[in-house]
């Protein structure tokens, strides 16, 4: 099944992909929209164009397991995201996956504006890998 994981930010949102063997998490690009609705209609043309089964939304839980109000505006996202879509929409536990793609970035040497360019979507991809390797280490269950 082919899974689109999305890194939802109020400027920038990342995107990543599996292959349909659920083993290889490809990033996808960046969307670039300040706008929750034109962004849910973006990222739904982008999951149907990718042929996407299901959909995957970080959820920024915080480090004690609370929800603030990051978390609440992604639910809101993905909420919309449903009513644009033919397939499921999930939450997944996105806690620091930021901050490992800024570790990841510092480990490559990019800096400054490709930085920039390509955080929320090592992020999206980083969201994805949990996400599959959960789904491998559950199979059975």
């Amino acid at each position: 099944m082919k899974i689109l994981a999305v890194d939802y930010g109020d400027t920038r949102t990342g995107l990543a992909i599996s292959d349909r063997t659920e083993f290889l998490a490809t990033p996808v690009g960046t969307v670039t929209e300040r706008n929750a609705e034109r962004l849910a209609q973006k990222v739904a043309d982008s999951a149907k164009e990718k042929g996407a089964e299901l959909i995957v939304v970080g959820l920024p839980i915080n480090m004690n397991g609370t929800r603030g109000p990051r978390a609440e505006k992604c639910e809101a996202f993905a909420q919309m995201l449903k009513e644009l879509v033919d397939c499921p929409v999930e939450m997944w536990d996105e806690r620091s996956t930021t901050v490992t793609a800024h570790n990841i970035l510092n480990t490559t040497n990019v800096r400054g504006k490709a930085r920039k360019a390509v955080v929320d979507t090592v992020a999206a991809s980083i969201i994805l890998e949990s996400y599959l390797d959960h789904r491998r280490k559950n199979k059975d269950k």
